[in-house]
């Protein structure tokens, strides 16, 4: 299995060589790379020789090759298709961030328990209600989804995410969830993180 650190760099990376590219550079060393992505280039040369890509000695990584063969190991063949659940202030911003952001990550639903927002489309994306989910889920063919609703709903959501066929969730919640194998959770935990900045940005 791929570890998660190595995906969350690769991904890291992507985004650096776009804006690379973007700025007219064609070819990148390990460690300009390295620098940017706030790793050692021993860990950037080693996290490219995972998914088979080597630099050369006298340019480095050519930027238009490396971007192609990290998006290769990061996209599948087939579009992914995501579920939203919650459309509260977090939700609607999630939503809103996502839109035509990355053609292979598309969010196709979204879920929650307001009748005033069920039925109607925000922001390009049609909202049903909570009861909906493992109905709708496998009619769309969706294998991920978000969950921004409070910590006393999330369990209950994602034994009817899972059960409907999701595979992966990206969890809002501040709660621990329990999922069956086979079934990836990545806990994004906001207090948390602004408590850890705060806490550093305390230090002198």
């Amino acid at each position: 299995m791929t570890p998660e650190k190595t995906v969350e760099r690769l991904s890291l990376y992507r985004r650096i060589v776009e804006k690379l590219l973007s700025g007219g550079k064609t070819a990148v060393f390990s460690h300009e790379l390295a620098s940017l992505a706030g790793v050692t280039s021993s860990q950037v040369r080693r996290d490219f020789m995972f998914i088979g890509t080597n630099g050369r000695a006298n340019t480095g990584y050519v930027l238009n090759e490396l971007l192609v063969d990290i998006e290769k190991f990061l996209i599948s063949h087939q579009p992914d298709s995501v579920a939203l659940v919650g459309i509260g202030n977090l939700g609607r911003a999630v939503l809103s961030f996502f839109i035509d952001r990355r053609p292979n990550l598309k969010v196709k639903a979204a879920f929650d328990v307001d009748s005033d927002k069920t039925g109607r489309v925000i922001h390009g994306c049609k909202c049903y209600s909570i009861d909906m989910i493992e109905k709708v889920i496998p009619q769309q063919d969706i294998n991920v989804a978000i969950i921004a609703v409070p910590s006393s709903e999330a369990q209950q959501i994602v034994d009817s995410l899972v059960t409907a066929g999701v595979t992966g969730i990206m969890n809002f919640a501040p709660v621990a969830l329990n999922v069956p194998d086979g079934v990836f959770v990545d806990n994004v935990d906001l207090t948390m993180a602004l408590e850890k900045v705060a806490h550093f940005a305390r230090k002198k």
